[in-house]
C-alpha cells in the first residue's frame, strides 16, 4: 500500500457559491456540479487543470456519508491548513491583491520555497507552496 497524493479536501460551508468563487479566481480551478446523488444546490467540485476534482464543497444541509456536526468559520479541530503545490507565484500574489484577500508570505531558503498563507472564506488556512518559482 502507497500513498500516492492528496486526493482532495472537502470544506463545508454556508458561503457554496463564494467559495467557489474564490477558488476559480485564485487558483484558477473549474467548477463543475458534483455527482449524484448529490445535487448542484448543495455541492460543487473544483477541477485543476488535469481534470482532478481536488477541492470538493459542501451546503451544510448536503447529504454526507460520515455526518458530524460542522460549524463554518470555526477552527476545524487538529486541522491548522491545506497545503497546494502551486506554480504562478507573482500571478497568485497579484490575484490576491486584487480580491483584496488577507495574505502572508514566507520564504523557506533552505529548500528554495516560496509560500503564501491566505484564509478562504470559511476561515480555512491555504498553504500556497512555490518551489523554485
Amino acid at each position: 500500500m502507497n500513498v500516492e497524493a492528496l486526493d482532495h479536501v472537502n470544506i463545508i460551508t454556508d458561503r457554496l457559491d463564494e467559495t467557489a468563487d474564490f477558488y476559480a479566481k485564485l487558483l484558477g480551478l473549474e467548477r463543475r456540479d458534483a455527482p449524484p446523488p448529490l445535487t448542484p444546490e448543495t455541492a460543487t467540485w473544483m477541477f485543476d487543470s488535469e481534470n482532478r476534482a481536488i477541492i470538493h464543497i459542501n451546503s451544510t444541509d448536503c447529504y454526507r456519508a460520515y455526518d458530524r456536526e460542522v460549524q463554518p468559520g470555526e477552527l476545524t479541530g487538529a486541522l491548522h491548513h491545506v497545503a497546494l503545490k502551486c506554480n504562478g507565484y507573482e500571478e497568485v500574489l497579484g490575484r490576491l491583491k486584487d480580491m483584496g484577500a488577507e495574505y502572508q508570505e514566507n520564504l523557506v531558503s533552505a529548500i528554495n520555497l516560496r509560500q503564501i498563507f491566505t484564509p478562504d472564506p470559511n476561515n480555512v488556512l491555504l498553504e500556497l507552496n512555490f518551489f523554485a518559482d
